[in-house]
């Protein structure tokens, strides 16, 4: 069987692969992000994703399947990437406070021994309630909003933060099991 790479070190996306009951090695890109821009597009989040499968394709053998992702939390089409620090964190959440905002996450998997590739995005959308200042001060506090996309992990917001969600809540997460197995499915 194809050796399947995740060119990750997100813990959330190293879970949702185990979970799937996937046998995987992580070889974490080296890619560096640079947006040129924070408008929001398919094309873009997608050529990220692409982007670091390729930096990991180019360091490992001929007969694995690697997985690059990438994710961005889109609110009125400006991305909104991991913060700078706790004013960028909280500058951020502010934003999404009472607001609905996308969640999308492009996957890329590349099988290095035929040089197919598959490309998906997910996109889930998040609605937060309003929030007051204690409330946000708590969460960057408390909890480490600096390596997440938007500044928030869905999957430890406390009380009072998220309203509702609709969509892959594991997409909001980091990777949607759905799209995994599509793209595996793609490239056998």
């Amino acid at each position: 069987m194809t050796k399947i790479i995740l060119a990750s070190n997100s813990p959330r996306r190293k879970k949702i692969l185990t979970d799937l009951g996937l046998d995987f090695e992580v070889v974490p890109s080296n890619y560096e992000e640079k947006l040129e821009t924070d408008t929001f597009s398919y094309d873009l989040i997608e050529d990220l994703a692409t982007q670091k499968a390729c930096d990991v394709v180019r360091r490992v053998g001929h007969d694995e399947v690697v997985l690059g992702a990438d994710t961005v939390v889109v609110l009125h089409n400006k991305i909104l990437g991991k913060p700078k620090d706790k004013e960028d964190a909280f500058r951020m959440l502010s934003e999404l406070s009472g607001q609905t905002h996308m969640v999308v996450t492009s996957l890329c998997g590349i099988n290095t021994k035929t040089n197919r590739a598959a490309l998906l995005s997910t996109t889930s959308y998040v609605r937060f309630k309003e929030l007051d200042v204690e409330l946000i001060r708590y969460y960057i506090d408390e909890f480490n909003p600096l390596d997440k996309a938007g500044s928030y992990g869905i999957q430890e917001l406390p009380d009072g933060i998220l309203d509702k969600y609709e969509g892959s809540f594991e997409n909001i997460i980091g990777l949607a099991p759905e799209a995994v197995t599509a793209i595996l499915e793609k490239l056998k």
